[in-house]
């Protein structure tokens, strides 16, 4: 049985190192009714600058022959998520600048006054397990506040993909320490919430923008950590077990919802 076993996660391993993608990346950026028209500006045009910054579009185009693939959407109340960016390769500065673009000019959607974590959470898993055959999955989430409106994060059980799933998570708030009795969340009450429920995999991290002023830079800080991983000629991070995706090819849209 433990040779079978063995037999099977070699090529379950050597079809993912041959993969034409070493990671997908889904961005989800939170548009709730706490985000203001300039907050909302400055996430979704502090996105595009971080795409284009020298030292991410470098990362991103390491190799091109098995490039990063980006998707991005908004997300707000438990019924409100929108996709903005489709699966797109990220194989030449073209085509980092038309996701940049799409992503800075997206209109934003109507506002919910609730917010939905678990749900932007279910939203993004689904948006990978469609996307291409990756070496790797992560996902990220921005957010300036906990979840007050469907599942909590912590409680979704997530079915494996065909490879190591991180989720991260990029924090906005102020250096207050007022929220921990039910006010609005300082930073520290934020960090900590998002690393209790929503971080996931054994590199997954909680970086901090103090404030949508410096949403810019803190988002080019966690393009390069996620993305420093992949030197050339690295494999695919191990698993534990295999996993049958169940399906390949190109990925299949994902309907919107709200």
């Amino acid at each position: 049985m433990n040779a079978a076993y063995a037999a099977l996660a070699s090529l379950l391993w050597a079809e993912i190192a041959h993969a034409d993608c070493r990671q997908a990346l889904a961005i989800g950026l939170d548009v709730s009714a706490s985000v203001d028209e300039q907050e909302y500006a400055l996430q979704m045009q502090g996105v595009a600058r971080a795409l284009a910054d020298p030292k991410v579009t470098s990362a991103l185009l390491d190799q091109p022959l098995k490039p990063v693939w980006l998707a991005a959407y908004t997300w707000s109340g438990a019924e409100s998520q929108r996709l903005i960016l489709d699966w797109t390769a990220m194989t030449d500065a073209d085509a980092i600048l038309r996701a940049a673009t799409a992503i800075g000019t997206a209109p934003r959607p109507a506002l919910s006054p609730s917010t939905g974590v678990g749900t932007a959470l279910l939203y993004g898993h689904a948006l990978l397990d469609r996307g291409p055959d990756c070496w790797r999955y992560t996902l990220d989430l921005t957010g300036d506040g906990k979840n007050n409106s469907g599942p909590q994060p912590r409680q979704l059980a997530l079915a494996p993909l065909g490879a190591a799933l991180t989720v991260n998570a990029l924090v906005i708030g102020s250096d207050e320490e007022e929220g921990w009795d039910g006010g609005d969340p300082g930073i520290a009450e934020l960090t900590a919430w998002f690393w209790v429920e929503v971080v996931r995999g054994p590199d997954g991290f909680v970086e901090a923008a103090l404030g949508f002023e410096d949403f810019e830079a803190a988002m080019t800080r966690k393009l390069l950590k996620e993305l420093s991983g992949f030197a050339v000629g690295t494999a695919p991070p191990p698993r534990p077990e295999p996993v049958e995706r169940g399906r390949g090819g190109a990925p299949e849209p994902l309907p919107e919802d709200g």
